[in-house]
């Protein structure tokens, strides 16, 4: 199978392209590398520098490399900055997605991964959080995602395509040779690691007396390989028809437990500094991912925190600049 991956470039998407690869299908890259990087796609893989905005330059890439699938990585992805910017969220995220789709559907390209996000879920009714939970988004960048849901869904109901959506919670880890690498960075795990490196002088944890085990925020990690293989099933799966899953290890971790794991691995003191809580952190987040479990056989190999957080030091030690050395 011929995979178009946009986004390829990216910290998701460059590892997913590397597990197909290694599947054995045949990948195709489309990225602006606007927050992707050339060093990071796969040298067996074609690429081809081009943003969605360009409906012209997707359907060259169509015409000429032919896919049989999408993947669609490709998006603005701060929630933070969707607040500030919404239009740039609900604007152009779903413009690029109906784009993309549009010339999916041109080129009778019938399958369709789409990368969806845990921020459908801002105010769970249940914990774990299954695919029956309510959806409210909490952010534009959540919405711009539930309305690619819904553009695929129709698409689907109108017989043009069958797609997945999958609903990642806190992507992280790397693969031994790709890995985290944003300009600004945003995640906890890489901020940690860098004052382990030092290049930051501490990490901040926002709040610590929320309703937990140690007073900070509980996420769900899940390992970014996993994630990758969570694609290539739910692709593989996609002739008996359109589906959505929740994306998780179904266990979370708090802010301190992250930290304390980082220094035993690191062997570094990473000095922490407690401040004010940030507006809209819910105390806990964490997946159901029994849906894809029982129907998929997923499984994932790195459930552990500890899996996670050596195979991010791993890149970052080595990688200590990202892909600019």
């Amino acid at each position: 199978m011929k995979v178009l991956v946009t986004g390829g470039a990216g910290y998701i998407g460059s590892i997913a392209v590397e597990q197909l690869i290694e599947a054995g299908e045949q990948v195709v890259v489309f990225d602006n590398l606007y927050q992707g990087h050339r060093a990071a796609v796969h040298p067996d893989a074609a690429f081809v520098e081009g943003d969605l905005h360009d409906r012209a330059a997707i359907d060259a890439a169509m015409a000429a490399h032919r896919p049989d699938a999408i993947m669609h990585f490709a998006s603005y992805t701060l929630v933070g900055e969707s607040m500030e910017q919404p239009l740039k969220y609900v604007g152009d995220n779903v413009i690029c997605g109906i784009n993309l789709f549009s010339s999916a559907v041109a080129h009778n390209v019938g399958r369709v991964i789409v990368s969806s996000t845990a921020n459908l879920f801002d105010d769970p009714e249940r914990m774990p959080i299954d695919e029956n939970e309510r959806i409210v988004p909490g952010s534009p960048y959540g919405e711009s995602k539930y309305m690619l849901e819904r553009i695929l869904h129709w698409l689907d109901r109108t017989g043009k395509l069958h797609y997945a959506a999958l609903r990642y919670f806190n992507a992280a880890g790397a693969a031994p040779t790709r890995g985290e690498d944003h300009t600004p960075e945003m995640h906890l795990i890489p901020l940690v690691l860098q004052v382990a490196l030092g290049q930051r002088d501490s990490i901040k944890i926002f709040g610590d007396d929320y309703p937990t085990r140690d007073g900070t925020c509980v996420r769900d990690y899940v390992h970014v390989i996993d994630l990758a293989q969570a694609h290539i099933l739910a692709l593989r799966a996609l002739d008996g028809g359109s589906r959505k899953y929740n994306l998780g290890n179904g266990e979370g971790f708090t802010v301190k437990e992250v930290i304390e794991m980082a220094r035993e691995i690191t062997g570094h003191p990473i000095p922490a500094e407690v401040v004010a809580r940030r507006p809209g952190d819910p105390a806990i987040l964490i997946a159901s991912s029994d849906k894809i479990k029982r129907e998929l056989g997923w499984s994932p190999r790195y459930a552990d925190l500890r899996s996670i957080i050596e195979s991010a030091w791993t890149w970052h030690s080595t990688h200590p600049h990202g892909y600019n050395k």
